[in-house]
């Protein structure tokens, strides 16, 4: 059974995952709209860069996110300078690292969920005078809400199911910055065999749940997939 620090490294985990999936929403789908509506050169530029976190090993953002928000790093400069400390080792830190590293994994399908719409719906509501605005809420939005569940749920499990990114921002506090996969490293470090493997278990059997819900679900729908160019992430 899961001990005093597993349990809460569990909450940690559900915090940061929910926190992080709502930033990921936020920040992802005015970024989504554009890529799927523009015609600018960057587009491609833009696609990569989101893309980039699931091509790049995690440590490696996680190096150059403690370089940036480090003590000599402008971002840590920066925000010294603010009173507000530094972010590495913090569970703020921790958001930072998991929003950016799961990024492609919110954006990508509310990238395809967008184009799945085409023009045509747009530009009647136009015709019926509606403003830009009142085209994407009460039109784009409820049209693309299959690809928002999709990214929701992926965006938490992808959190959830992150080690490189959190230990290297993070490291290894019980209580505030441990989550559950770096608590799994630590059982096993440990040699705690049992604890690891009440861990783990409990991981592989949600993330089974939450891919065979998305494509039951999408199945359904006979047509968006859970993200086309989503990847294992790699420590």
């Amino acid at each position: 059974m899961l001990d005093p620090a597993d349990i809460q490294a569990l909450a940690l985990t559900a915090k940061l995952a929910g926190l992080s999936t709502v930033l990921l929403l936020l920040i992802g789908t005015p970024i989504a709209w554009w890529l799927a509506r523009t015609r600018s050169r960057l587009k491609g530029a833009v696609a990569a860069v989101v893309a980039l976190p699931l091509v790049l090993p995690p440590t490696v953002i996680g190096f150059y996110l403690l370089m940036l928000m480090g003590a000599q790093g402008p971002i840590g400069q920066l925000t010294q300078s603010m009173g507000l400390g530094l972010l590495p080792f913090t569970f703020t830190g921790l958001v930072v690292g998991s929003v950016l590293h799961s990024f492609p994994f919110v954006v990508q399908p509310l990238h395809q969920a967008f184009e799945a719409i085409g023009t045509r719906p747009m530009e009647v509501a136009a015709t019926l005078r509606a403003s830009p605005w009142d085209r994407f809420v009460t039109v784009a939005l409820p049209l693309a809400a299959p690809g928002f569940l999709t990214a929701s749920v992926l965006g938490f499990a992808h959190t959830v199911g992150e080690f490189g990114v959190v230990l290297m921002m993070g490291g290894n506090i019980p209580g505030a910055t441990q989550v559950l996969s770096v608590a799994l490293y630590g059982h096993v470090e440990a040699q705690e065999l049992a604890k690891a493997h009440v861990l783990a278990g409990g991981m592989v059997v949600f993330g089974f749940g939450v891919m065979l819900a998305l494509y039951l679900f999408n199945g359904r729908l006979g047509g968006l997939r859970p993200g086309t160019s989503v990847g294992a992430g790699r420590v």
